[in-house]
């Protein structure tokens, strides 16, 4: 359900599938991303030239996205972005996304001290919007400013 945050912004209700905090400003993608060959691990950025977003930088923001595409490599993908430090301060899906979710367990496990929540929006998803302000809470709501503060 989405709710006003003081009338500046909506609050979403998700379902945290890892749980965990993190702030910064939104990346919607129009289209799923395969991380297997869609992502620059040196840099986080969308590198499948038929990405609708391809260039825009991942790194440090908060991943709106409907699913993930493609390859079981992918896991392993994001969790090195997420080790190295040029992935996803969080992601936010539409859908659970079993590869998506592997990568984000794994890197959990094995980088405590670099986590990543990820929560699943399903009700109030498409009212999302890159550039704004955007906090994922450790209970799974998803806030983001109607602008930037």
């Amino acid at each position: 359900m989405a709710q006003k945050v003081n009338g500046t912004g909506i609050r979403l209700e998700g379902r945290p599938v890892s749980a965990g905090g993190a702030e910064g400003v939104s990346l919607v993608l129009d289209d799923p991303l395969s991380w297997w060959g869609g992502i620059d691990l040196s840099d986080g950025t969308v590198i499948d030239r038929n990405h609708p977003q391809f260039g825009a930088g991942t790194t440090g923001r908060i991943l709106i996205l409907p699913y993930g595409r493609g390859s079981s490599n992918g896991s392993a993908v994001l969790a090195e972005v997420i080790r190295s430090g040029t992935g996803p301060a969080g992601l936010v899906l539409q859908a659970a996304d079993p590869i998506l979710v592997v990568g984000v367990m794994a890197a959990a496990e094995l980088y405590p001290d670099r986590p990543c929540p990820l929560v699943i929006v399903e009700e109030g998803y498409d009212l999302l919007s890159t550039g704004r302000p955007t906090r994922i809470h450790p209970d799974g709501a998803v806030e983001q400013d109607a602008y930037g503060r």
